[in-house]
């Protein structure tokens, strides 16, 4: 897996649409009917390569990460071609925003870079009619810390120094902290520009978590979806965040490997406590996936990284993104169509898929209880 290949995959945002004779599919609810018709001569049992349509058919609704929306903008036009009874709609619309339209049952599942809360589980108890939600882990979203200062191509910085950028106490490129790290490299007399998300975002809090985590004593805040830190300048979703660093000269920001790839932007490398500064690749950041530990219950598959790695090799700042979706109560007009894009989107086809748009698989152990996951979702 290498950076160095072209994404020349486009991130596909799939919004919501009517669809004229269509039934729109809904998450979760008290619906306790049997299939009643839900299988197609069309659709049933079809197959193309790993994607099994099964009885799946009609528009299925999701929203949620902006991290993942590459991979499921890719996935969709998979399944789709393959199972022409079914219309895949998924709205990058953030993490925090994801959770509460799943919440309010207005989609089949939401996709978020942070596990659910535990306050989150419980309302769900309301939608997904005898059982709750659960996190299925499915994409591995590398964060990288992407930079443009005119000049300087290679970079080093670590959690102490990010974390006094964040916090707008570092306001300077040519900053004795950042020289330091750099030697031998010319920065210039620049203000820092540090882009950050105006929304809630997985993405955020995962950046967060490893400043908490990787420099406790310069990054005070609580962290969370939300933005804490004073000062910098916001920008809408994954892309805002890495078109601002693109089209500002002192810029510093945030951002899923994918985009930072295929907008060509400059990457920091981090100096972690390793024998050597680690480079951001696919590669590195699986490492970390690797090591994380399954903290879920109750068939929850929520994982628990380790952002404060020293491993040789390891880039601490990875997110994993989580399908959200009830695992007992889901309509019977949705279910099939969500069971069997979830079984795609999991399987070794579509995950061997990922690195290409710069996304980390998941490890093989994750992946095989996942797929335990869905297939008991009822």
């Amino acid at each position: 897996m290498k950076l160095q290949r072209k994404n020349r995959l486009r991130a596909v945002t799939l919004g919501a649409v009517a669809v004229s004779g269509a039934l729109a599919l809904t998450a979760c609810g008290s619906d306790n009917n049997n299939d009643g018709g839900s299988k197609s001569s069309s659709s049933a049992s079809a197959q193309a390569g790993s994607v099994k349509c099964d009885s799946a058919k009609g528009n299925l609704l999701a929203s949620g990460s902006t991290a993942q929306q590459n991979a499921i903008g890719q996935w969709s036009k998979d399944f789709m071609a393959a199972c022409s009874g079914v219309q895949i709609n998924y709205k990058g619309v953030g993490s925090g925003a994801g959770i509460q339209e799943f919440l309010q049952g207005s989609t089949a599942f939401a996709g978020s870079d942070s596990p659910l809360k535990p306050e989150e589980i419980a309302q769900s108890k309301k939608v997904c009619s005898g059982g709750q939600a659960i996190d299925l882990p499915m994409v591995g979203g590398p964060i990288a810390v992407i930079y443009n200062v005119e000049g300087v191509d290679n970079l080093t910085l670590d959690a102490k120094t990010l974390a006094q950028i964040f916090a707008s106490k570092i306001k300077k490129w040519n900053d004795p902290a950042i020289a330091k790290l750099n030697p031998g490299v010319k920065l210039p007399d620049l203000a820092i520009q540090a882009y950050h998300r105006t929304e809630d975002s997985g993405t955020t809090d995962n950046f967060t978590k490893y400043l908490k985590a990787a420099a406790p004593a310069d990054w005070k805040f609580s962290g969370g979806k939300a933005w804490q830190a004073p000062g910098g300048q916001s920008a809408k979703g994954s892309s805002g965040v890495a078109a601002g660093v693109k089209q500002t000269n002192g810029a510093i920001g945030y951002d899923e490997l994918s985009y930072a790839t295929s907008g060509k932007l400059q990457m920091a490398q981090l100096a972690t406590g390793a024998s050597k500064p680690v480079a951001l690749t696919t590669d590195s950041a699986s490492k970390a996936i690797a090591d994380a530990k399954i903290v879920g219950t109750n068939g929850d598959l929520a994982l628990q990284l380790n952002y404060a790695t020293k491993a040789e090799g390891a880039w601490p700042i990875v997110l994993v993104t989580n399908e959200i979706v009830c695992d007992k109560g889901n309509k019977a007009d949705t279910l099939p169509a969500t069971k069997a894009f979830l079984n795609y989107i999991v399987s070794e086809d579509a995950q061997a898929k990922l690195a290409d748009q710069s996304y980390a698989p998941l490890p093989a152990e994750i992946a095989t209880k996942v797929r335990s996951a869905i297939s008991s979702l009822s």
